[in-house]
């Protein structure tokens, strides 16, 4: 029996959940994280320049290539190690290296990236961070480190996954332009959950870096959006009284709706992609779980006083936005049935009119028709008489004959009038 078919795409799928393997990072040792993302339309960049760029850099260390459509890559290149990956929106760039610099966050450590090759990045800066991992079997010492290395004023500190280790940044970008955080790893932990750490804490500044561009986009909608909001309650006030021009009412409601969906479309991409940023930070710090360390704020405590407020200030824009557009809607549909209304109205009464008149038509026709009967018998009496005329030598007089005929020609011309009528119905 020949075995089962497999889906094409079964392995490339089931390879992918393996494909991006946490760096093994020993203590001591330093890293330098870079960024990368185009100004505008990152999520439809072109990616060979991506990969492009990725390759001049292994180029200078001869180190090999990654695979033809590669999006993510791990490998030496000289005395390092460059973890690589690509994203919707950006590239990032992390090198690991033994030891640590004797200035601690020493600038020279960003110097692994060669400058000519951060000069034609494809694309610009989102954030770059110096981690330092140290080894601490004891607290002795690292609450001094940290005041000295960061600002006090909003350094987090915490202990993670059980006290194994203990993590500091400040989130401040220093002189050298670069994001500064710390590890203290206790000696018995491992290279891999080392670098596991690392990796969130990497991801934490990324994504919360992302998370803000939907705050920026935010606060540049607020002058255009309460532009709008007075236009659309003025023509919604001018609604509410007697319209001199329902059509030009409904024109310009009709240009605040298209210019509010055009709004929507073009900051749906941005709010969406804030909202999984958002959501994947706080799963990176979860994962962490974070104890206090000397009554210092926790990382998830940052978040919550300086990254939540920025959030919900862009999902609120988002709600106004949705609900402006909805409002413009809504008042183009009842302007819309106002005018139907009015109109329906207008009908009425046209109709009204034409009754009225249909039935003077009816009258006046009926008054024609009696009056022909009389024109025709009168002619119609004249010929009978003519007819009759010799009967006169038979002693009858014209004035009786003529009173005679006179009726029943009535009577027959109202016949025949009456039964061409009907007919005609």
């Amino acid at each position: 029996m020949p075995p089962i078919a497999d889906h094409p795409l079964r392995y490339a799928m089931a390879n992918e959940l393996h494909a991006r393997p946490f760096p093994s990072v020993p203590a001591p040792s330093r890293a330098a994280y870079l960024a990368i993302k185009p100004a505008s339309n990152a999520a439809g960049r072109d990616r060979a320049a991506d990969r492009a760029h990725l390759i001049d850099l292994l180029d200078r260390f001869g180190a090999k290539h990654p695979a033809p459509d590669a999006t993510h890559y791990f490998g030496e290149i000289g005395k390092h190690t460059l973890k690589w990956e690509s994203h919707t929106e950006f590239v990032t760039y992390t090198i690991f290296g033994e030891g640590v610099a004797d200035r601690p966050f020493d600038a020279a450590t960003f110097a692994i990236f060669p400058e000519d090759w951060l000069a034609t990045a494809p694309g610009t800066r989102v954030t770059s961070a110096l981690i330092r991992v140290e080894v601490a079997d004891g607290d002795e010492g690292i609450a001094d480190k940290v005041k000295d290395w960061m600002v006090p004023e909003s350094l987090a500190i915490s202990r993670v996954l059980e006290d194994d280790l203990v993590v500091a940044g400040d989130f401040r970008i220093d002189h050298a332009g670069h994001m500064r955080f710390a590890v203290f790893a206790r000696p018995h932990v491992g290279e891999r959950r080392v670098g596991r750490v690392v990796q969130r804490l990497c991801e934490i500044e990324t994504y919360k870096a992302m998370s803000m561009l939907g705050l920026s986009r935010a606060r540049s909608l607020g002058p255009q959006m309460a532009k709008v909001d007075t236009t659309l309650s003025k023509l919604l006030g001018d609604m509410c009284g007697p319209l001199a021009n329902p059509a030009d009412v409904l024109q310009s409601l009709l240009e605040v709706s298209a210019e509010l969906e055009n709004t929507v479309a073009q900051s749906s991409f941005r709010f969406g992609a804030t909202g999984a940023y958002e959501t994947i930070v706080n799963q990176r710090i979860a994962v962490l779980r974070e104890e206090r360390f000397g009554g210092r704020q926790t990382f998830g405590e940052f978040m919550m006083r300086r990254f939540d407020p920025a959030m919900r200030t862009v999902k609120s824009t988002e709600r106004r936005l949705q609900a402006m557009s909805e409002r413009a809607l809504r008042a183009g549909d009842l302007l819309r049935t106002r005018v139907d209304v009015e109109r329906s109205a207008q009908n009425q009464e046209l109709l009204t009119s034409m009754d009225k008149r249909a039935d003077l038509q009816l009258r006046l026709q009926r008054t024609v028709e009696g009056l022909s009967v009389v024109a025709i018998s009168y002619y119609a009496v004249n010929l009978v008489l003519y007819v009759v005329g010799p009967v006169e030598k038979l002693g009858v007089s014209k004035a009786l004959l003529a009173a005679g005929v006179t009726p029943l020609v009535l009577l027959l011309v109202w016949f025949m009038v009456n039964r061409i009528r009907k007919s005609m119905e």
